[in-house]
């Protein structure tokens, strides 16, 4: 049996003049469709086929159905013309449970049936509501219907610019795997790069390096996911520091742009009546493939990123070609080296926790004790014998689970305490300020980047900043970290990666302060 779920590039041939010689014959319609249908005629004129459509989906939005078997349905043209009185039963029982997030099985004639009433306008108030069930449908209906994607990918670019949802454009690549179409994605890549770097994608990338990088053997041996990962902090790293010392980020100089304006086709091969929103639309991008500079710039940071991961990774061999500037290439590998160690560090197995039940049972005796102790301080003589008793038999259990040292100890006062069996005193906060402070005479010289630096700085940030000053950096920063739950390489990525965001370079190398930034340090407050 011939499968023609997959054609769906079609024809109508209207014969509108002898309606008797069709082969097709015309089924009688059920209850719901006399209630609901009529004629295809407006004030006299005949309809073209999407504007009868539009009619009768309108006339049709509001009707629900009731439960009903599911019905067969496959059409090169799919309108409820051409849907007899079950198949209309089902399809109105269908979309009834879709508008309630039920998605049933069901042909793909009878989804296109849907769509087409979502992008002609019809079964919705705001155009993000309507946005939102096709972004549904489509998620929910891909995997069991494949040819819808390729469908929905630019009927979805289309509703975008249609209804001027131009924040949504990303969200319709994302859905498409990386997908938009080249002038579109020339746009999307400009807003991005000028309004929030954090989005960008190594799918949205790859369409403008030199190269396919798909191709070579890293990223097909594993590293794909490495890369994903990687390549767009890595992109977001060089466009701040870029900004910082070029006072421009990654997009081509603005004298080098050349818009164009692109007209595009709305809601190619779907059932749309263009008297709505149009035939086409027009905008207008800037074609940033063609920029060769750029190009190239995307390429050889890509090409610096994937050689120090390889070589991070123990990979054998290089990516050969152009090489980045050292400066950017220096930048690049000191962010990889501190990334890739923060990674490491987090993969580190956390040790398994044992409770030992017989020093747990020795720590209920003596809370016993030690609550008996101050809330009997009038008690008789045998209550006070049966107390110290205890704290002998307590002795004893220490002495037999090894403990050198009782775990509380009487002092002069008659209060008690519990020892700290020789560990150092954690470093307390209040000890430093929770913000980064110059002192008055200072602060009028300091640079607006390492204003902006101090602003973003957690109390815990500082506070590592302050130990890092200090006479016993190491051990300061490991108490420092464990007081915050957390780990001295964690805390200073954390610093670095601020200052790769503000001032353009790393602040900490090899566990200790850049030295030339020492002396922006020399003048803070404690």
């Amino acid at each position: 049996m011939r499968d023609h779920s997959e054609q769906l590039e079609f024809m109508e041939i209207d014969l509108s003049e002898d309606t008797e010689t069709t082969s097709i014959r015309i089924p009688d319609r059920s209850s719901i469709e006399n209630q609901t249908r009529q004629p295809h005629k407006s004030q006299g004129a005949v309809l073209s086929s999407e504007k009868r459509f539009v009619e009768e989906a309108r006339r049709l939005a509001e009707v629900t159905g009731e439960e009903t078997s599911p019905v067969p349905f496959m059409s090169y043209w799919p309108t409820y013309g051409v849907m007899n009185d079950v198949q209309l039963k089902w399809y109105l029982y269908w979309r009834t449970q879709v508008r309630q997030e039920r998605y049933l099985d069901v042909d793909l004639s009878y989804l296109f049936v849907h769509v087409y009433e979502l992008i002609n306008g019809i079964g919705w108030l705001h155009p993000e509501d309507g946005y939102h069930q096709l972004k549904r449908l489509w998620l929910n209906y891909r995997e069991r219907l494949p040819q819808l994607h390729v469908y929905m990918q630019e009927w979805m670019v289309d509703y975008v610019l249609v209804h001027d949802l131009q924040a949504l454009l990303h969200d319709v690549m994302m859905l498409s795997g990386g997908y938009l179409p080249a002038s579109l994605m020339d746009k999307e890549l400009e807003r991005v790069l000028q309004d929030n770097v954090a989005e960008i994608t190594l799918d949205m990338l790859k369409w403008y390096f030199d190269y396919d990088v798909t191709l070579n053997a890293f990223y097909r041996d594993g590293g794909k996911e490495l890369m994903e990962r990687y390549v767009p902090k890595v992109m977001a790293v060089m466009d701040s520091y870029l900004q910082r010392t070029q006072q421009r980020g990654l997009l081509p100089a603005h004298e080098s742009k050349a818009e164009q304006t692109v007209k595009r086709t709305l809601f190619h091969k779907a059932v749309y009546d263009e008297s709505i929103y149009g035939r086409f639309v027009t905008f207008t991008h800037v074609p940033l493939i063609l920029e060769r500079e750029f190009v190239e710039r995307l390429t050889h940071i890509y090409r610096c990123t994937e050689n120090k991961l390889r070589e991070l990774r123990g990979f054998r061999g290089r990516l050969r070609g152009k090489t980045l500037e050292p400066e950017l290439a220096s930048v690049i590998e000191r962010y990889l080296e501190r990334a890739f160690a923060m990674e490491q560090a987090e993969a580190v197995t956390a040790p398994v926790i044992q409770i030992d039940k017989a020093k747990l049972a020795s720590l209920q005796k003596d809370s016993e004790y030690v609550r008996k102790a101050l809330s009997i301080e009038d008690s008789a003589h045998s209550e006070s014998d049966n107390a110290e008793s205890d704290l002998e038999e307590n002795a004893d259990e220490n002495e037999r689970h090894g403990m050198d040292e009782p775990l509380f100890q009487e002092q002069q006062s008659g209060s008690l305490s519990i020892l700290d069996n020789g560990s150092q005193p954690s470093m307390s906060s209040e000890r430093w300020n929770e913000v980064l402070i110059w002192d008055e005479a200072a602060e009028a010289h300091v640079p607006e980047e390492w204003r902006e630096f101090a602003e973003r700085l957690d109390a815990r940030h500082v506070r590592a900043i302050h130990a890092l000053l200090g006479e016993h950096p190491d051990g300061d920063l490991m108490r420092l970290a464990e007081e915050t739950g957390t780990m001295p390489a964690l805390l200073l990525d954390e610093m670095n990666d601020i200052a790769m965001e503000t001032i353009g370079d790393l602040l900490v190398d090899g566990d200790r302060i850049v030295a030339d930034y020492i002396d922006v340090f020399e003048h803070v407050k404690r």
